[in-house]
Formats: structure tokens, C-alpha cells, sequence
């Protein structure tokens, strides 16, 4: 039995968990606790609050569908804004996900352990936020299927050389590996919920998808093969999804697309919003369900370090656009970098700056990273600075084509922002719902902590 001292005992900051943490302590926080405060008043508010902009969501999707995607601010020249922009946006913020499962697995780092269950699911949820919107903008959405190459009866396939079929293999791939990634990893969890719940439905249900684990050695043994495959198959397309989103740009002669730096900057951009989605998704959720002894301040420390290096790397993608549009001397380039320094985007583009290189300059100190609040103002931050960093893209190049005669300047409707609004509202319903019915952190990989550093005390002593 451990005591208040105990309980209250502070965490030291190189530790993956705190000292009071126990395996019988871990059941009662994650299983029992959790349950009881997802109860809570707070919770309902959060539930009926994030249910309401989904309905707002859907009635905007019923909107378009029923007028046409003419709601939305889209004219000519910007063919596109919102849905590619939100899409772009929500893809990159799923990529923390796949990073810290996949690859940090892969480097055998622990750290990853206490919120690598977050981050999974909010890959689904951000995959299933941002396949709405090239979907919504096709206006015949039921027509779909044209993306897929499938033989008809026509003998034609779709054409490979569009983006949309690149981004349809990406987005599908992605979205599966990550889907049977994540729900491999909960299959000991959820058998052990199905111990530890009484008999009845909610019993029923973890025992249908625990698939009838039994911990035995063998099952350990293949569990642990099949989860480091698919570790392997996930680490490729933390650079190769983005990097195809990137190339939907870069591949078209539009002025400020046309660059070879898009690939990887938008993978050093995707890797730093969504780390700035954990820590916005994880500070909270620390507090109200008492998880600070399995998410420490060095799980916030190396959130912050990975901010900080990619956001650096963001920044260097800025430098590098500036320049080489500089550089090429062509007109139009030229054109485009001007109206984002100095035109009628300007404030856009002063304020992506601040958000993603000049704040979070404050992470060199590791105060500052340890600081959970101060940290999780810091990921609010570099959200919103993302999601400008998109809309500048989109709405700079295609606004200020070839042709001063189409220049126009793109002002998105009400229906573009409750879409967009909706998505947000959907994607924390998912993850309100995900901390009230699942386990939100990796119990047994956990476990294994506590048995080496038990192992560890023993040789200690």
C-alpha cells in the first residue's frame, strides 16, 4: 500500500515513470480510475460540446452536398482553398502517430511507451478528418471510386499522373497500417480489461477483441515478430505520405509551388504539428485522469526537443523558399514572394513566422519544455501557426497566377469554417470517446519498465 508521501513523491527528470508507479497502481489509474473519471462532469461537458460541431459538421456536409461545393469561397484562380489546405493540414498532424510508434520502437526508445497509444489514436482521427475533404471538394463525391485503378468496362484506368490517384494510395495505405498497427498494440490491454471488468456486455465486448490472448509465451513471441513488422512497414510512410502530399505541389508549374524543397519540408512540418497535437492532446488529459507518474516531465522534455529540432527544420524550409525564389530571378517567382512579404497576405505570413520559428525559440530552455502549460501554449501555438502555414501556401500561389487579369484575392465563406470548425469538433469527440472506452496508455508495455527497473533495484542492492 503506498502512501501519501508516496504518491506525491516528485518525479525525477530523467525518469520514464514515476516512483510510486506499481503494476497494481497502473491497473487502477488506467482500468478503474480512468473509468470512473471519464464520469465526471467535465467529461459530459466536453461529450455534449464536441457532439454539437459535429452536427455542425454534418450539416454542413449535407450543405455542399446538396448545392455543390459553389458554398465555399472557391473562385478562379483559387480552385481549392479550404479543402486542401484542412486537408494537408490534418494528414500532417497524424504523422506524430506513426512516428513515435513506429520509428521510436524501432530505436528501442521507452520513452515512447506512456503515450504512444495517444498518438495512434490520433493518427485514425486525423486520417479520417482529412479524407473528408478531397472527397466533399470532387462535387460528385459518390463517384469516388474513379481514384481507385480498377479495370472497367471501358478498358480505361485512372490517371496515374494526377496527384489525386498519389494521394488516394497514400492516404488508404497510411490510414490501414496505422489502423492494424494500433490495434495490435491494444490486444494485451484489452485483455486485461476483459479480466478485470464484471461480468456483462462491456465484459463481452474486450473479450471479442482481445482475441482470446492468454499471455502465454508463444503468443508473446509472435505478438512481438508480427508488431516490429509492422513497425517496419509503418516507419516508410512517415516520409513518403507527406512527401507525396508535397509533390502535389511541387510537380505543377504554379509560381511558389514548383520546388524541389516541398517533400521535405512538408515532412519536417507534419512531424512538428503533430507533436505539437500530442502535447496539446496529452498535457490535459495528464492532469484530469492523475497520469503524471507514467507521463513524466521527460516524456514534456522530449516533446519540446522534437518541437524545437523540427520546427527549426520548418524554418530552414522558409529560408530556403525565400531564397531560391530569390534566386531563379523569374518574374512570377519573384511576384508570389513579394505578395507574401509585403501584399495583401503579408499579415499571414509575419504571423506563420512568429508561430512556427520565432516562439518556439523559447524551447532551448528546458524549463520551458517541463513547464506543462507553458509547453501546451507553445503546441496551441505552432497549430495555428500550420494551419496558416497551409493557407498561405494554397492561397498565395493560386490567388497571384500567371495572369494579372485572373488575380483575385480568396475569402473563405461561413460553410468553409463550419466544415473546418466541424472536423476539429469531430476529431476531439473521437478522442473524448477514446479516453472513456479504451485504455489511453500501454499498460503492458509499461509493465515492462517497472520489471527492469525492478530487476535493476535488485542488482542495486
Amino acid at each position: 500500500m503506498k502512501t501519501a508521501k508516496q504518491e506525491n513523491a516528485p518525479t525525477r527528470p530523467n525518469e520514464l515513470l514515476g516512483p510510486e508507479m506499481s503494476p497494481e497502481l497502473l491497473n487502477q489509474r488506467v482500468g478503474d480510475e480512468a473509468r470512473v473519471r471519464a464520469r465526471a462532469w467535465w467529461w459530459w461537458l466536453a461529450l455534449f460540446a464536441t457532439a454539437g460541431g459535429v452536427f455542425m459538421m454534418f450539416t454542413a456536409i449535407t450543405w455542399v452536398l446538396a448545392k455543390g461545393v459553389g458554398i465555399w469561397g472557391l473562385q478562379i484562380p483559387v480552385a481549392w482553398g479550404f479543402a486542401i489546405i484542412n486537408f494537408v493540414w490534418w494528414i500532417g498532424i497524424g504523422h506524430a502517430g506513426t512516428f513515435i510508434s513506429a520509428i521510436l520502437l524501432l530505436l528501442q526508445q521507452d520513452w515512447r511507451n506512456s503515450i504512444n497509444r495517444f498518438t495512434e489514436a490520433m493518427t485514425l482521427f486525423a486520417v479520417a478528418c482529412a479524407g473528408l475533404f478531397p472527397l466533399l471538394h470532387l462535387g460528385r463525391p459518390q463517384y469516388f471510386y474513379y481514384l481507385i485503378p480498377y479495370p472497367n468496362e471501358m478498358g480505361l484506368w485512372p490517371q496515374f499522373r494526377s496527384p489525386l490517384v498519389w494521394d488516394f494510395f497514400a492516404v488508404s495505405t497510411y490510414g490501414t497500417v496505422s489502423l492494424i498497427f494500433w490495434y495490435l498494440g491494444l490486444v494485451p490491454d484489452l485483455a486485461t480489461m476483459r479480466d478485470r471488468t464484471k461480468p456483462g456486455l462491456r465484459k463481452k465486448i474486450y473479450a471479442f477483441f482481445s482475441l482470446g490472448w492468454l499471455g502465454r509465451d508463444q503468443q508473446w513471441k509472435d505478438y512481438r515478430a508480427l508488431y516490429f513488422m509492422l513497425a517496419g512497414l509503418a516507419t516508410p510512410l512517415v516520409i513518403s505520405v507527406h512527401s507525396i502530399v508535397g509533390l502535389d505541389f511541387a510537380v505543377s508549374i504554379v509560381p511558389g509551388w514548383h520546388s524541389t524543397v516541398f517533400p521535405p519540408y512538408f515532412v519536417a512540418g507534419a512531424i512538428f504539428s503533430g507533436f505539437a497535437m500530442v502535447a496539446t492532446l496529452v498535457i490535459p488529459i495528464r492532469k484530469l485522469f492523475k497520469l503524471e507518474g507514467m507521463i513524466t516531465t521527460r516524456h514534456l522534455d522530449n516533446i519540446g526537443k522534437v518541437m524545437l529540432a523540427t520546427g527549426m527544420m520548418v524554418g530552414f524550409g522558409y529560408v530556403s523558399e525565400v531564397f531560391f525564389e530569390w534566386y531563379s530571378g523569374d518574374a512570377f517567382e519573384m511576384q508570389t514572394l513579394m505578395d507574401r512579404l509585403t501584399g495583401y497576405y503579408a499579415p499571414v505570413f509575419w504571423t506563420v513566422i512568429f508561430c512556427n520559428v520565432i516562439s518556439i525559440q523559447a524551447l532551448w530552455w528546458r524549463g520551458i519544455r517541463t513547464n506543462p502549460w507553458l509547453l501546451w501554449i507553445l503546441a496551441g501555438v505552432a497549430n495555428i501557426g500550420m494551419w496558416m502555414e497551409r493557407y498561405l501556401i494554397v492561397v498565395t500561389s493560386l490567388g497571384h497566377d500567371y495572369l494579372t487579369s485572373s488575380w483575385q484575392d480568396f475569402n473563405a465563406t461561413g460553410w468553409d469554417w463550419a466544415l473546418y470548425l466541424g472536423t476539429l469538433c469531430f476529431f476531439f469527440f473521437l478522442v473524448v470517446l477514446f479516453v472513456r472506452l479504451i485504455p489511453m496508455v500501454s499498460m503492458h508495455e509499461i509493465r515492462e519498465i517497472l520489471h527492469e527497473r525492478a530487476e535493476r533495484g535488485k542488482e542495486a542492492s
